[in-house]
């Protein structure tokens, strides 16, 4: 049996963000149990020269939307970017899955080859669909999934592999 592109990006990039939330809000929690102002962790990095917790979110969705909608050869939504909570950053991601829960296979399926160009600051980068969502989402979306678990784990958010991984129950069933 092979594996479409349907198959390969939207059910993993809706996994995968399902499971940002929870890590989200295990962050939440601990921020409430512990008496800390939410601010202090979503402002918070591994690194000085790296991104905030709600930097790596904003990057995670905007990658898994941009995604699917380049794949479909679709308009890529925008958005606004002013995140300043623990339930602003959920939202995001619920958004960001509630519309990646739009696409079909249909869509999607066939995109291998379709010109994708994503716009950079220091130019565009030019891929066709399949090594654009197997080198550059798939990777770029686990990177800025896990240093958000990371940051939280590093603030003292009692996490473990599996939140990051997600219930193995539902594995395969999206």
């Amino acid at each position: 049996m092979s594996l479409s592109m349907y198959q390969a990006s939207v059910p993993v990039l809706i996994r995968t963000l399902t499971n940002l939330i929870v890590v989200l809000e295990k962050g939440e929690a601990h921020a409430q149990v512990k008496g800390i102002e939410q601010s202090v962790l979503i402002n918070s990095r591994l690194y000085p020269d790296m991104f905030t917790l709600t930097k790596q979110v904003q990057i995670a969705t905007d990658n898994a939307k941009g995604c699917a909608a380049r794949l479909a050869g679709i308009e890529v939504p925008k958005y606004e970017d002013n995140e300043a909570s623990f339930a602003d950053l959920v939202k995001r991601v619920q958004n960001t899955i509630a519309f990646l829960e739009t696409f079909t296979p249909a869509q999607i399926d066939g995109s291998e080859q379709r010109p994708v160009t994503l716009p950079m600051r220091s130019g565009s980068l030019h891929f066709e669909g399949q090594p654009y969502l197997l080198h550059f989402v798939l990777p770029n979306l686990y990177f800025h999934v896990v240093t958000a678990y990371d940051i939280l784990r590093h603030c003292g958010v009692e996490l473990g592999k599996m939140d990051f991984l997600g219930n193995p129950d539902t594995m395969g069933k999206q």
